[in-house]
């Protein structure tokens, strides 16, 4: 078993998923990986279990019923990692808008201990994205201005959710108490990292539009996030975070 877990959360993914898998496991740093699939009805979960046959020990996967939301597929693939012994913890999307061969800068620079938690982000320098509409790049930037502005975070894409955990944030955390599931989860895994001391750095990346599937964003994920910067702020004031 090796040291670092990439957490992959999927519904819906069969055209990206065996070559997701293909690429992590060939990194040069070493990793395992997971696969947390929400019911999806095309078939993501019978690849997966190909990968689990043809490479004992480094596939793992957590089958749910339904779509329980990338919060929860999250929060289950922490507590998973936690129980395996895991030490450095990464999460990334399954359609290939994080670039596999950025995992090993985020695994050194927690590694390394620059920081707890490293941050693949689209906005640190300037911006990095490649094939959004423009309409959707305004929402976003827009919306890591906001969620900045009122949780006082000092990251540039409070959104993003690429990046690597020293597993010690993780057993601080309650991970119980996180309720988020959209882009407001990884705002709420930020705050609370650095409400608690962790110090959090960001690592340049260039974020690609996926080219296979559906996005998963809705009205109800930018409402989410609307809010909960709101609830998170308010519950750090009055301790109850």
């Amino acid at each position: 078993m090796n040291d670092t877990l990439v957490i992959v959360p999927t519904y819906n993914e069969a055209h990206n998923i065996g070559r997701l898998i293909d690429i992590l496991l060939s990194l040069d740093s070493g990793v395992d990986v997971l696969i947390v699939d929400d019911g999806s009805p095309d078939g993501t979960a019978d690849l997966v279990k190909q990968k689990i046959a043809d490479h004992t020990g480094r596939v793992h996967m957590i089958e749910r019923e339904g779509k329980l939301g990338l919060g929860t597929a999250y929060v289950a693939g922490f507590k998973y990692a936690l129980s395996k012994h895991y030490t450095y913890i990464c999460e990334m999307d399954a359609d290939f808008s994080h670039n596999p061969s950025d995992i090993p800068r985020l695994i050194e620079t927690v590694k390394s201990g620059e920081a707890d938690v490293a941050v693949g982000s689209r906005y640190s320098k300037g911006i990095s994205i490649v094939n959004w509409p423009l309409s959707r790049l305004i929402l976003s930037y827009c919306a890591n201005l906001y969620a900045r502005f009122i949780t006082g975070l000092p990251i540039k894409d409070t959104t993003a959710g690429f990046k690597c955990i020293h597993r010690k944030v993780l057993e601080t955390l309650d991970l119980d108490k996180i309720s988020s599931n959209g882009y407001a989860f990884q705002i709420e895994i930020h705050f609370r990292a650095w409400k608690a001391g962790f110090t959090l750095k960001e690592v340049s990346i260039i974020f690609k539009e996926r080219e296979e599937g559906v996005s998963k964003m809705s009205r109800s994920i930018v409402r989410e996030a609307v809010w909960r910067v709101w609830s998170l702020k308010f519950k750090s004031i009055v301790g109850s975070l």
